[in-house]
């Protein structure tokens, strides 16, 4: 019965926080309405869900949104260092095939969202069987180094993540 009331758990707490964040007032009123939409969406959108994702280790989770956090701050100081102190000839950009282990399409989905997240690098495209994506780096010396990183940095915690 609570598993038909509430079919996504993190989904129904995620669109409350969200709603009570757009509306930017702590209220019963808005309370109450954002515990209807986290009931009422969840339950309607449940059958295009049927295989959701199982996810492990809560604690691997919030690692790796500091992590990337982290990332996102170190990576807007880089690429300002190189917008404004390196001219446009001693820029290298490359385009960077990342092999993947990862197999779950929400956990590539993650993987490819960091990426672009992180100012320099843009994931472009994921190869039609899953097994690799397409990464642009803004700026590196040595692409495989680039590659290297994102497998151990990111790949591997969302192994963990989405067993």
């Amino acid at each position: 019965m609570i598993r038909r009331l509430v079919p996504h758990p993190l989904l129904s707490l995620t669109l409350l926080l969200v709603w009570i964040g757009l509306v930017n007032k702590f209220t019963l009123g808005n309370l109450i309405l954002g515990l209807a939409l986290g009931l009422i969406i969840p339950m309607i959108t449940a059958p295009y869900w049927p295989n959701r994702p199982r996810l492990a280790r809560p604690v691997r989770i919030a690692e790796y949104v500091a992590i990337v956090l982290w990332d996102i701050v170190v990576a807007n100081f880089q690429v300002a260092m190189i917008i404004l102190l390196r001219k446009e000839p001693d820029i290298r950009s490359h385009w960077i095939t990342v092999p993947l282990r990862l197999t779950s399409p929400e956990a590539i989905t993650v993987l490819a969202g960091t990426i672009t997240m992180t100012p320099g690098t843009v994931s472009a495209t994921l190869a039609a069987d899953a097994s690799a994506i397409l990464v642009h780096c803004l700026h590196t010396d040595d692409p495989n180094a680039v590659r290297d990183e994102i497998r151990s940095r990111y790949e591997s915690r969302l192994l963990e993540i989405f067993p």
